[in-house]
């Protein structure tokens, strides 16, 4: 694939867009110095679009598109159940956790978890998600942005892994949050325009004149065995995706975690105006979720016909690009472009807040010093950049599978986060010693489960894994906490005003997202 200079000319136009627009909404009015809920929170005054499009643009990035549509050529359909899915876990996060963090004016996970059980855990999973965070999450992003950038311009990848972190750093920078979740409007609207572009072209070749519809048709008709929704034991992709599980099972544990628990995300809804408008910018995003799959999933399933033997099925995405004409080709490669920035910008920022307002204010007693706070968090940042791109090739170089080892390593503490959120949110008999217990407790089950040597067990499907992991874990945090009992006054987290009743909007919106998702599983199971 070789890009044009029309192409190169779009890429360049949206580099130059981009940054520029970050830079305009991350001026402040004169005279005023920027304080940590500007920089950290948005001056807690987002709106619902630009919450529900910073939602999409942190979570989608180039390894979900390259790996989604992917897993479209491999498998089909059934893996839309990750986006479909979210968009259902999305509405219960508005509804009853959302209420819960804006009323006691949380700012970070951590600061929730000492809220709630107290200082120790407040630490220990501020260190955990800034290990996480910078040599897993942001390291990958850039590494797996890097690598689809170099294989479709050639460019070196080194050249690329540099240019993307630095970029993705510089952009932000100056605003904070305010520059990443004011310009992710943009940066989803190029890559729903990108993603639809290379769904329509696919779509009308394989109709062969004869529409997108007609195409769509043929596509079903030819490739039967990639449009069902919920796969049996004969399917050879079972243990990636487990029949029922997927809807009843593992992928919620998984989901609430990820949406629900995840600095990396809540932090655009907790820098709402207010609650409602955090529950329409969740909404916002849940019907976005229903439009993923049409944009990432169908390019990979449209490339069984049009390039049907492909080496490996992350090839799909590329392939496609590579049918699109000139111009076109620049359209679609700066959306990619642009989930790789947004994905990344939005991670840089998390860490920088966590490391700021979880350890540094806390131990420099530095709290009142909001200038001071603000430059610690932009070093945060620079200094995460730095060690994501020295760290992506000795850690992530050698694998051949990048993404799905990430998502093993994850998945071993998703279901103790889930449990230590859960408990602490709805049960107030939750304790620090009982969280912390069930969060151990679902690494080490995870670890004996995959590596343990016990074929029962390593034959378990991963999402089936984690919703055993889960109820065990669940079960450990409950009798830790009933055995050691702790204080009332522990608990800061106040629910006496806490109301999660919803608008009328908000509940009309959720019943169309249902209907929506119960159509498409009964249509495709």
């Amino acid at each position: 694939m070789k890009l044009a200079t029309i192409d190169v000319v779009m890429l360049a136009i949206y580099a130059v867009f981009i940054f520029g627009l970050a830079q305009y909404v991350s001026r402040e009015k004169k005279g005023h110095d920027t304080n940590t809920t500007d920089y950290f929170l948005a001056s807690k005054s987002l709106p619902w679009w630009a919450i529900g499009a910073s939602l999409i643009a942190a979570n989608i990035s180039a390894e979900q598109i390259v790996g989604m549509a992917g897993s479209g050529y491999a498998i089909g359909l059934a893996i839309a159940s990750y986006e479909w899915m979210a968009a259902a876990t999305l509405l219960i996060v508005g509804k009853y956790f959302l209420p819960i963090f804006l009323a006691n004016e949380i700012y970070t996970m951590p600061q929730f978890l000492e809220q709630r059980f107290g200082p120790t855990i407040r630490t220990v999973m501020a260190v955990f998600w800034l290990v996480l965070y910078v040599f897993v999450n942001l390291t990958s992003i850039i590494w797996l942005g890097s690598l689809a950038v170099a294989q479709v311009t050639g460019v070196n990848q080194d050249l690329a892994l540099v240019g993307l972190g630095v970029f993705a750093l510089l952009y932000q920078l100056r605003g904070g949050l305010k520059a990443v979740a004011l310009t992710d409007i943009v940066q989803v609207a190029l890559l729903v325009s990108g993603g639809l572009v290379i769904a329509w072209l696919t779509l009308g070749k394989i109709g062969a004149g004869h529409g997108v519809m007609a195409g769509f048709g043929t596509l079903m008709a030819r490739a039967p065995d990639h449009f069902h929704m919920i796969l049996t034991q004969a399917s050879p992709h079972y243990r990636e995706l487990p029949g029922l599980a997927v809807l009843i099972g593992g992928m919620w544990i998984a989901n609430l975690a990820y949406w629900g628990c995840n600095q990396y995300i809540v932090q655009r809804a907790l820098a709402a105006k207010s609650l409602a408008e955090a529950q329409r910018g969740v909404l916002f995003a849940g019907f976005l979720k229903l439009l993923m799959p049409v944009i990432i999933v169908l390019p990979g399933i449209a490339a069984v016909v049009l390039a049907p033997g492909l080496a490996k099925p992350d090839q799909a995405y590329p392939t496609m690009m590579a049918m699109l004409p000139p111009g076109l080709l620049g359209l679609v490669f700066a959306a990619l472009v642009a989930a790789i920035i947004a994905s990344c910008a939005s991670k840089i920022n998390s860490i920088a807040t966590i490391f700021t307002l979880d350890i540094y204010a806390k131990f420099a007693n530095t709290r009142k010093d909001q200038h001071h706070l603000v430059m610690v968090g932009r070093i945060a940042a620079c200094v995460a950049v730095v060690i994501g791109i020295l760290a992506a090739r000795p850690l992530l170089g050698s694998l051949d599978q990048a993404f799905q080892y990430i998502q093993e390593f994850s998945g071993f503490v998703t279901p103790g986060i889930t449990v230590i959120f859960l408990t602490g949110l709805f049960w107030r008999g939750a304790t620090e010693a009982g969280a912390l217990s069930g969060a151990v407790a679902s690494v080490v089950l995870s670890i004996l489960f995959r590596f343990g040597g016990v074929a029962a067990l390593t034959a378990i499907p991963f999402i089936n894994r984690m919703a055993i992991i889960f109820g065990l874990s669940l079960l450990l945090a409950v009798v830790v906490s009933l055995a050691r009992p702790a204080p009332a006054s522990n608990n800061r987290i106040k629910l006496n005003h806490v109301s999660f009743a919803t608008s009328g909007g908000f509940n009309l919106g959720a019943l169309a997202i249902v209907a929506v998702l119960a159509g498409l599983y009964s249509y495709w199971w």
